[in-house]
């Protein structure tokens, strides 16, 4: 089918399915495997590759990692727990550096780092990136970190960010990356749990064309934490920086002297690579910890069959290496594959919403991956500004963070895509690690949907009776068997790995999220089904606000909700209890979202504070918030009878929509 014909199809009022051209199929690394095994269509090898999980992941395994040694046993299985590999020696940085840098891949750009101000770029190739990983992992050794200890990480989108990430890996050691939009709140309770040696900040980054501080807030979020014996800071903006002496040393410092060559330590492949903190529903992060063996594996091949990456290829994903799309969709996946990536470090809107044009345009990105809140923010500004850069060389492109709404789908692919780069539309979670549901370069597509599941994952729909759902009802998404870049554990709670993604459907994973499935088989996402709040593709926990709302010393309880929003999907709304004889005013409301914001950083400032008289409750004194979030957008309430406190419901105003 050629661009035109395609273009024929999707102006058809009731045609939903758009096909990808025919010499991207034919073309595909989907497609040349295939070919290869003899599958006639693509049903029939998703269907083989989810029967045949564990023949399909060792070939997968072989295809993409290097082993120092070899694994003796796919997967051992005993529910919930898995371990992949077993038997065998990895490393994930020398995946993803130490092979290229050793290849004729050498010279090729790693990374094409754009900074925010205009004319600010870094051209690193991989030999340059392998010569920092060592020097760094160096310096580490050098103050005696080794394998196992964690390393904390919180840094904006600059080279140094992977650079950090990928030394620790090649010494064994546990990176922790915080978030650089969090503030010193959010980042301390992370690196309490996870009780990192070093932290590794800047003295500030660029947003909007402003000048941001980042070492007083790392300052701040350490301040009395034992563990913590030296902060290694990245000059980035040059603005004055408090140093502490004994403890503060600049990165320039650290690294000076010390050899460009470090031997990788040979892990076992379940040993940890990472822990990534998630929301979770009782307002405490979790720290979901991955592994080398994992790592090396699910990005990588999710990259390449989902992105179908060439060595040809110019590719950006958008994301912060904050989220778990920025580690395995700028980090390691594309490194493992050899491929260079664009590393933008600012705001899609800086100097004007011509930026992210004016990238693809510079550098010839060939594939794009973004959010859906980002598509609808350049829908509000007009196709006027893609229109004014040439975006000929855009083949493919990917979304992540929430569902993708139709009119976004059919935006983007019509002004960026060209009218015929297909959409790759992928579900998947910090837990899982890398892409679970998306269609393949080879998929026709139904905009809003990620398709199916990925081959070699077994996914199923499901009612809360564990039984699949029928067409087009609602139900809880699973995975019914294992998968290497699943998470190990939650770190220092392994009862609660356990208990939240295990014991509602016994040897199957819950992850939280709803879907429903269509007469064809496609799945649709529809979001969390638990207190999780989705804003900007960020998944912030309803808890962890209310929790930081009611740290204010005028509030005496808090409840929080979404409230839909068409840019960011959901904003933050607090309904919060003031203590006797505080008085509710505008100026309350603004401090409060001041408060929430210095607290855990802007992506959770609320949009609306609201004074109620009383919190809604459910049996176990939690706040009833599906109630609350009914009664405010003016939704049926229907059952009631789980409120201990009936009447709170009639305090809650109907707010805007």
């Amino acid at each position: 089918m050629t661009a035109k014909e395609s273009d024929k199809l999707d102006t058809a009022e009731d045609q939903r399915m758009y096909y990808p051209p025919r010499d991207l199929v034919e073309r595909s690394n989907v497609m040349q495997w295939m070919k290869k095994k003899g599958f006639k269509t693509e049903k029939e090898m998703r269907a083989w590759t989810s029967r045949h999980y564990v023949e399909f992941w060792d070939e997968m395994a072989r295809t993409y990692a290097d082993w120092f040694e070899p694994y003796r046993s796919v997967v051992q299985w005993n529910a919930p727990n898995a371990s992949w590999f077993v038997g065998g020696k990895i490393n994930v940085a020398h995946n993803a550096v130490d092979r290229h840098a050793h290849s004729w891949r050498r010279n090729k750009l790693a990374y094409i780092f754009v900074g925010e101000p205009v004319g600010d770029v870094r051209k690193i190739t991989y030999y340059e990136l392998y010569r920092e990983v060592c020097r760094f992992a160096n310096a580490l050794k050098s103050m005696g970190i080794k394998k196992g200890d964690r390393v904390g990480i919180y840094l904006p989108m600059i080279p140094e960010l992977p650079v950090a990430m990928l030394a620790c890996a090649k010494i064994g050691a546990v990176h922790v990356v915080v978030f650089s939009g969090f503030s010193a709140g959010a980042v301390r309770d992370r690196l309490e749990d996870s009780e990192p040696k070093v932290l590794v900040t800047c003295d500030g980054s660029y947003r909007r064309g402003k000048p941001i501080a980042t070492k007083p807030q790392a300052d701040e979020a350490i301040e009395g934490l034992k563990s913590i014996q030296k902060v290694v800071v990245v000059k980035r903006n040059g603005q004055e920086t408090p140093m502490r002496e004994g403890r503060d040393v600049w990165w320039d410092d650290f690294v000076g002297g010390q050899p460009a060559s470090c031997e990788t330590v040979a892990m076992d492949a379940s040993d940890p690579l990472f822990i990534l903190y998630t929301a979770g529903a009782a307002g405490k992060p979790r720290g979901i910890v991955h592994t080398h063996g994992g790592i090396s594996v699910g990005p990588a091949f999710t990259t390449s069959w989902v992105f179908d990456i060439k060595d040809t290829d110019v590719y950006w994903s958008t994301a912060d290496i904050g989220w778990i799309t920025g580690h395995s969709y700028i980090a390691y996946g594309p490194l493992c594959l050899g491929a260079t990536s664009i590393m933008y470090e600012g705001s899609p809107d800086y100097p004007d919403f011509g930026r992210w044009f004016k990238i693809i345009e510079d550098y010839g990105v060939s594939v794009i991956y973004t959010a859906p809140t980002a598509i609808r923010m350049f829908m509000n500004e007009g196709p006027e500004w893609p229109q004014k850069y040439d975006l000929g060389t855009v083949r493919l492109m990917g979304s992540v963070g929430e569902a993708m709404n139709p009119d976004a789908f059919v935006w983007w692919r019509r002004y960026v895509g060209g009218g015929f780069a297909p959409i790759m539309d992928t579900w998947f979670q910090s837990e899982t690690g890398s892409q679970v549901i998306a269609p393949l370069p080879i998929t026709p597509l139904k905009p809003g949907s990620p398709s199916f599941a990925l081959p070699g994952y077994n996914v199923e729909v499901v009612d809360d009776s564990g039984k699949p759902v029928l067409p087009e009802q609602v139900g809880n998404i699973i995975l019914t068997a294992p998968w290497p870049s699943m998470l190990k554990e939650i770190y220092k709670d392994p009862s609660k790995y356990k208990e939240i993604y295990w014991s509602t459907f016994p040897g199957k994973y819950l992850s939280g999220d709803k879907a429903k499935v269509d007469k064809d088989g496609y799945i649709w996402a529809l979001g969390r089904g638990d207190d999780v709040l989705k804003v900007a593709g960020h998944r912030i926990s309803n808890a962890e606000v209310e929790a930081s709302a009611e740290k204010h010393p005028a509030v005496a309880a808090a409840a929080v909700i979404g409230k839909p929003d068409k840019v960011k999907g959901e904003n933050i709304v607090v309904f919060a209890v003031l203590k006797p004889g505080i008085n509710a005013d505008a100026n309350l409301q603004k401090d409060l979202k001041t408060f929430i914001r210095k607290t855990l950083g802007p992506i959770a400032i609320p949009s609306d504070v609201v004074f109620v008289d009383e919190i809604p409750k459910n049996r176990a004194g939690k706040p009833a918030r599906q109630l609350i979030k009914a009664k405010a957008l003016g939704q049926a309430l229907g059952d009631t009878s789980s409120v201990v406190n009936p009447k709170a419901l009639d305090g809650i105003p109907l707010i805007a929509k």
